[in-house]
């Protein structure tokens, strides 16, 4: 199927997508904040920028948009056109989070991917389950999880 933008309206539509202070940033921002977590944002200084650093429980947590991560879920679509390139880049950006992540658990922070799907969309989780989730692993979880529609799991951290 063919791309129903011509490349220069295309491009100006990709450059126009927000890469910080994002819908779902700002949702998970409200919960932590209804949580009376302190936090801070866009770290630079540490391994992917993270999108939220909790001191207090030296804790990172990184929202991860499903298509730009690659997340297996009803919001990752394969792109019909320029597959490969697309394909290519969205690898790379996996690598990265791996990289990422694997320096900050070295580092001794605990990681916590937080996934698109859980934030918004049909199958999103509400705020007092995202909540629950969020402070259950704050105070007690492991060094890292993922919370997406079927709720928070642990998986094996990601190996650079």
């Amino acid at each position: 199927m063919a791309d129903v933008h011509d490349s220069k309206t295309r491009s100006k539509n990709m450059r126009a997508i927000a890469t910080r202070d994002t819908a779902i940033e700002q949702r998970l921002a409200r919960l932590l904040t209804s949580l009376g977590v302190e936090f801070r944002t866009q770290d630079a200084a540490l391994a992917g920028r993270p999108d939220f650093v909790v001191d207090h429980y030296r804790c990172i947590l990184f929202t991860h948009g499903c298509f730009w991560h690659h997340h297996d879920c009803h919001l990752f679509k394969v792109p019909a056109t320029r597959t490969e390139f697309w394909m290519t880049k969205i690898g790379s950006n996996v690598a990265r989070d791996r990289r990422d992540i694997s320096r900050l658990l070295g580092e001794g922070w605990r990681v916590m991917v937080v996934w698109e799907c859980a934030l918004r969309g049909r199958h999103r989780l509400d705020d007092p389950a995202l909540e629950t989730r969020l402070e259950e692993w704050l105070c007690e979880g492991g060094n890292y999880a993922e919370i997406d529609t079927r709720g928070i799991h642990a998986p094996q951290p990601p190996v650079a």
